[in-house]
């Protein structure tokens, strides 16, 4: 290519960059109005701590659960629907493509730019539904200002105030002052699961499905689908998987053992090698779930967990463009992959 078309093509790059970088802070501007005028679901920083309690209030209801875990049966929960449409309805996506929206939101929410803009005493923390307590640490760490030892400090503190280690910090959005301690949001993010969650995950759910499987589950589900419905689909495949006794080989869980090492980013692309690595997180070398959650799932994923599409599915797959396409049979699924992808799968 001559230097003259070379030219001209970083010039139309600069330009395009120009435009973006406009349309950006114009989001960043309108995301602002539209978080501070609107009732975005915002947990605010918190003094009063109140002791973690595991009972239903009384005007939240308990979640709906289809999945018997000791019996290994589904029976579909009556009040799923009204559930989906009284409690989840506004954070509910039927999308199966994943939303440009939602990682200009995170470029945004990042921004200094835009923390100025939202206030000069506060700060905006945003949860990403799917993604680990490291990176949790850093994105958070990143807004208030936090050296390494007070993202450790965060974490460690989580760890004593959840009642489990991964998968309690609850995605949303929360507003804390702009100095706040590791401490402090720790028991703000905790006290949101709280409400959210175990005051809805009653006894006679856990009975049924242990919270800490659903929310191992759940996890899975929000690294692996892209809507609700996906999840739900998924979450079929999981349980029928596990009440045979088969490995989930969820590809999912060797990204999170290759994040969890320092040199690897938090969610690699999985290569054939990974299902080799030894971890107790590795779903095709070892049979049931993972030890703990390995994402912190939201609301919607733990209801998809605990209310499958019942099939007789047990291998599923996506296309490029983000459908997903189940099989009860490896002879079906394989068919399936060659007819989509074609001979070279």
């Amino acid at each position: 290519m001559k230097f003259s078309a070379t030219t001209k093509r970083i010039g139309r790059i600069s330009y395009s960059i120009i435009i973006a970088l406009l349309i950006v802070g114009t989001i960043g501007i309108s995301y602002t109005l539209y978080l501070l005028g609107t009732a975005f679901d915002t947990a605010t920083l918190s003094s009063d701590k109140e002791q973690q309690t595991y009972v239903a209030k009384n005007d939240i209801p308990p979640f709906p659960v289809s999945v018997n875990s000791n019996r290994k049966t589904f029976i579909p929960d009556p009040s799923l629907e009204v559930f989906l449409d009284t409690q989840i309805a506004s954070t509910r996506t039927d999308d199966a493509k994943i939303s440009w929206w939602q990682k200009v939101e995170q470029v945004v929410l990042q921004s200094g730019l835009f923390q100025q803009l939202a206030s000069v005493t506060s700060r905006v923390v945003v949860i990403w539904p799917g993604d680990r307590k490291e990176e949790i640490a850093e994105r958070v760490g990143e807004i208030l200002g936090w050296n390494k030892s007070e993202r450790e400090t965060f974490i460690q503190r989580m760890s004593e105030v959840s009642v489990i280690e991964e998968g309690t910090y609850l995605p949303g959005t929360y507003v804390v002052p702009i100095n706040t301690k590791p401490e402090d949001i720790a028991y703000t993010i905790s006290q949101q699961f709280q409400d959210e969650i175990l005051t809805r995950y009653t006894p006679d759910v856990d009975a049924l499905v242990p919270l800490a499987d659903a929310l191992t589950i759940a996890s899975l589900l929000e690294r692996e689908a892209y809507s609700f419905e996906h999840m739900q689909i998924i979450s079929g495949v999981i349980w029928n998987r596990l009440f045979i006794d088969m490995p989930l080989q969820i590809d999912a869980t060797l990204q999170y053992v290759r994040g969890s090492k320092p040199y690897e980013p938090w969610w690699p692309v999985p290569i054939p090698e990974d299902k080799y690595l030894q971890s107790p997180y590795n779903t095709y070398l070892n049979k049931g779930l993972p030890p703990a959650p390995i994402a912190n799932p939201s609301i919607e994923a733990i209801v998809a967990a605990l209310n499958p599409i019942v099939s007789d599915c047990l291998f599923y797959f996506h296309d490029d463009d983000g459908e997903i396409y189940c099989s009860t049979t490896y002879e079906e699924h394989v068919a399936n992959l060659r007819a989509i992808f074609g001979q070279g799968r």
